[in-house]
């Protein structure tokens, strides 16, 4: 499987603002949906991707024991010059993508691979503190990343597996099924679209993750 090319954890008990070693485990192709920002609807095609935090542990379920921090971004799934998720992907690679590999980069290649995040911390419109990647980098030379603790994810709403699916939370879940892509696997002789702002590949990602 191919897919080519919001941060949030317990309200009550963020993990610390810092820099941290991570590895992305995760890699979920959302679809097309459109989300209102600052009033204004956009359609985008997005991917969230899910990285674990592997020297951050804690016991969120007594029955798992202690398991690593996990943190989420969503992108607009595009390699435009001025897209987010280009310019995070060249950071953490720690070099620019050439003419060729924009045309065609499956970023799933990306799964299992260390980096370093920054996390900071926003307030919530309900008072509480929320943490946030604010960036990514490459593994320092020499810093090593512990073992993946996670199993990896890839899913694609293209090619629709249910059983992954089921495992996603049901926010994540009502979001793959608000897609168009979703709408037309299941009534694939009555969607219809519906003329809305679809935001160009010219426009960078606006939206919080």
């Amino acid at each position: 499987m191919e897919i080519i090319a919001s941060s949030t954890v317990s309200a009550i008990d963020p993990v610390p603002a810092g820099n941290y070693v991570a590895r992305c485990y995760s890699m979920v192709h959302i679809g097309t949906i459109t989300e209102e920002y600052l009033g204004e609807k956009k359609t985008m095609n997005k991917v969230r991707l899910t990285w674990e935090l592997p020297t951050e542990l804690k016991v969120f379920k007594e029955e798992k024991g202690e398991q690593p921090y996990v943190l989420s971004k969503d992108f607009t799934l595009s390699l435009h010059e001025k897209a987010t998720l280009r310019k995070w992907l060249e950071s953490w690679r720690g070099k620019a993508f050439n003419n060729q590999e924009t045309e065609r980069f499956d970023i799933t290649k990306l799964v299992g691979v260390p980096c370093m995040l920054n996390v900071i911390h926003k307030e919530k419109k309900d008072g509480n503190m929320r943490a946030d990647i604010s960036s990514i980098s490459a593994m320092p030379k020499g810093l090593l990343c512990p073992e993946q603790m996670n199993p990896s994810v890839i899913f694609s709403v293209i090619e629709f597996d249910q059983t992954v699916f089921d495992t996603f939370p049901d926010f994540l879940k009502d979001k793959i099924r608000s897609s168009k892509e979703y709408k037309e696997m299941e009534s694939p002789n009555v969607f219809e679209t519906t003329p809305e702002h679809t935001e160009s590949q010219e426009d960078d990602d606006q939206l919080p993750f």
